[in-house]
């Protein structure tokens, strides 16, 4: 029984740390269960700065605007992931439906 419980302390331990660094990438908690280990974690949009980025584009002759459209496609969206433990112990990762 003993092993069993410092398995379990060890898989928190995962999931608390897997949360504090979703917190250092500017996620903000929504929903917290520490009963049934989840939380649902949210990051706002991010601005572009456009015209820097144009400016860049222009001055390596088109280069960087493989650059732009990524973070246009990845930044422009709000975020909602969920971070929960399974059954097994395993902490995993799953993206929220956003209106």
């Amino acid at each position: 029984m003993e092993s069993y419980h410092l398995i379990h302390e060890k898989n928190l331990d995962r999931f608390h740390k897997m949360l504090s660094a979703k917190k250092r990438n500017g996620f903000v908690i929504i929903e917290h269960n520490e009963k049934l280990p989840y939380a649902v974690l949210s990051r706002e949009k991010i601005q572009i700065n456009h015209p820097f980025h144009l400016f860049l584009t222009v001055i390596t002759l088109g280069l960087w605007l493989i650059v732009w459209l990524y973070f246009i496609i990845t930044l422009l969206r709000k975020k909602d992931i969920l971070v929960a433990l399974d059954e097994d112990g395993n902490v995993f990762q799953e993206k929220c439906l956003s209106k």
